[in-house]
């Protein structure tokens, strides 16, 4: 490295550094950029004296104010479970009915349903309770056991097909793989099905496929095929499906059958928690196009 000499055109001094012709100059930090570093440290040595700041040995610099962040914090938990346990003891002294005629109460419902959900249920059903392949879509009101708010605390409380001695039990009988059904009956009844929620087909495969219906399915899904909620089996004329519409997905169902799963939450979740997701999952609705 050179040393520096004195640029003709700026009247600067150069640092010695050249780079293919290009000299570097040795241009001094701007005095605007040392002000505002001065004004730091000065709001920084402020800060040091007024708030906590420096760790100690056992303890921690106070600062001048006496301001205690954690017990802050701490008073507005508590604060906060005050408010809380009001209207919770509302929402567990009233009925259904009467929460949901609360606009103010129903406020809370959504507010507090909706981290209740995030927290317990989105990992199935998703954030947005659209549901998923083997999860129920819970914006759709096409419900399996029932939508009222009381029936969907019950689902909540036992499960299906869980370990709680009352929990819901539902199971798609496997057609094929036990022999009930060859696999034309249920490529006919495939058929079928996919025309109840408008889907065209071969007119002669579906009205084979009706009688195939008619013989082995509506003693769960009914004569009309929208399904029964007291045995969970879901309506096969709407466009939602749990595990799938199209034709292989049906076939795979009736060939294999299909047995849900939804976790028991009773001694997880208090049953004013349990009331409160109830109510909110009622209040769901998909999201408009």
């Amino acid at each position: 490295m050179q040393e520096g000499k004195r640029d003709g055109v700026t009247g600067r001094m150069t640092t010695g550094h050249e780079w293919n012709g290009i000299e570097e100059l040795d241009t001094p930090v701007p005095k605007v950029v040392l002000v505002f570093l001065a004004l730091g440290f000065v709001f920084s040595l402020i800060c040091w004296l007024l708030y906590p700041a420096f760790p100690l040995v056992t303890t921690y610099t106070k600062g001048l104010l006496g301001i205690d962040q954690q017990q802050l914090v701490t008073d507005q938990v508590k604060q906060a479970a005050v408010e809380r346990s009001s209207w919770e003891a509302e929402i567990a002294s009233r009925d259904f009915a009467a929460i949901e005629a609360d606009l103010t109460l129903m406020q809370k419902v959504r507010e507090t349903g909706q981290t209740l959900f995030r927290d317990n249920c989105a990992a199935c059903h998703g954030a947005k309770a659209t549901g998923g392949p083997g999860f129920p879509n819970l914006t759709s009101k096409s419900w399996l056991w029932g939508g009222s708010p009381e029936t969907i605390a019950e689902t909540i409380r036992i499960g299906i097909n869980s370990g709680h001695p009352d929990t819901r039990v539902s199971q798609m009988l496997a057609f094929g793989r036990q022999h009930v059904l060859d696999a034309a009956k249920i490529e006919d009844v495939v058929a079928y099905v996919q025309s109840l929620s408008g889907k065209q087909g071969d007119s002669t495969q579906i009205k084979a496929g009706q009688e195939v219906f008619a013989a082995n399915c509506v003693a769960c899904h009914g004569a009309n095929a929208k399904g029964k909620t007291d045995v969970g089996a879901p309506d096969l004329t709407d466009r939602f499906w749990i595990y799938g519409g199209d034709s292989q997905a049906l076939y795979t169902t009736i060939y294999a059958g299909r047995q849900g799963y939804m976790p028991q939450w009773e001694g997880r979740l208090s049953e004013t928690n349990r009331k409160i997701l109830a109510l909110y999952v009622s209040t769901l609705e998909a999201a408009k196009p």
